[in-house]
């Protein structure tokens, strides 16, 4: 199903949408220069017309097949970054409202959903969103304002805070997604991927077509249990209820090892899917991980160009 976000955002959440706006400007536009090549290839997202070679055009992008029919060089146009579109695919499920130190993690996404929108919805760019979790997925239209930018951002800040709201079916997201996001673009895909299993193959062929942002949000708690006895937990998503004896080393070590191997897991499909990972965590600070993370990606694609492989994945 389609929604178009509410026509007025609540003052509260105004004044919080202002202040991540501003953090992600004043941290983020000076390292970019008023571009977002830290988080797309350089050149432009999809092929375009072919036109002949001229002096001073990279050779990197001579089609070679063109070349050889018509026997004078042609290179291959791309089309234009302020083209982008992007799509912000959303976990809003209730595990995403569990938080032990500085914020919960539905904070998190909301503010790497702001920072992707804040840094690519300019310059013509769109952005829509598909709302994963609580349902059926939200399909949030692709459109090219600020305006429409703040809509999805209140969308995601006033999701309500409630239990048993069921496990996320993130492949039946990214399927939804594949019926809107018609062009090649940017796909930020942000949850803490504990959701229904058989996801991956719908992430690696989204991958395939656009190029795949993954941005895992967690939280200490999560990774390592206290030595607090025994202790019942709850997953608030579907209201199952366990017995942990935490004051036994045994049941430390094997979930510690048994969340180790989940994260190794998730490393491993992004990387060969040739995805870009991600990782925030609610006691550290966001946005110091996202300069990280923009200053590699940045070194990465500078790499790759200088290897002759013209910022493409």
């Amino acid at each position: 199903m389609n929604a178009d976000p509410p026509a007025v955002i609540e003052p509260s959440t105004r004044e919080l949408l202002r202040r991540l706006e501003l953090e992600v400007t004043r941290r983020l536009d000076g390292l970019l220069h008023g571009d977002h090549r830290g988080l797309v290839p350089g050149h432009g997202s999809e092929l375009g017309e072919t036109r002949r070679y001229a002096p001073g055009d990279d050779v990197r992008r001579i089609d070679w097949n063109v070349t050889a029919r018509l026997q004078e060089p042609y290179i291959r146009q791309t089309i234009a970054e302020r083209e982008l579109q992007t799509w912000l695919v959303v976990d809003r499920s209730s595990r995403m409202d569990f938080g032990t130190v500085n914020c919960e993690k539905r904070d998190l996404a909301l503010a790497a959903a702001a920072a992707v929108g804040f840094l690519t919805a300019r310059d013509g760019n769109q952005l829509g969103a598909v709302l994963a979790g609580r349902g059926d997925p939200v399909v949030v239209g692709a459109r090219g304002s600020r305006k429409h930018l703040l809509r999805i951002l209140h969308d995601l800040a006033s999701t309500p805070h409630e239990d048993n709201s069921g496990v996320t079916d993130l492949g039946g997201a990214l399927g939804r997604l594949a019926g809107v996001a018609r062009r090649r673009g940017l796909v930020a895909v942000i949850s803490d991927f504990a959701v229904t299993p058989g996801w991956e193959q719908r992430l690696a062929i989204t991958a395939r077509r656009h190029d795949v942002l993954a941005v895992q949000v967690s939280d200490p708690r999560e990774h390592e249990l206290p030595d607090v006895g025994v202790v019942t937990v709850r997953d608030p998503a579907t209201g199952a209820l366990r017995e942990l004896a935490t004051d036994r080393p045994s049941v430390r070590e094997g979930y510690a090892r048994a969340i180790e191997a989940r994260q190794r897991l998730l490393e491993a499909t992004f990387t060969e899917a040739g995805i870009d990972h991600l990782y925030l965590s609610t006691d550290r600070e966001w946005l110091d991980d996202l300069v990280s993370f923009i200053q590699r990606r940045r070194l990465v694609l500078a790499h790759r160009a200088a290897a002759g492989g013209g910022g493409r994945r």
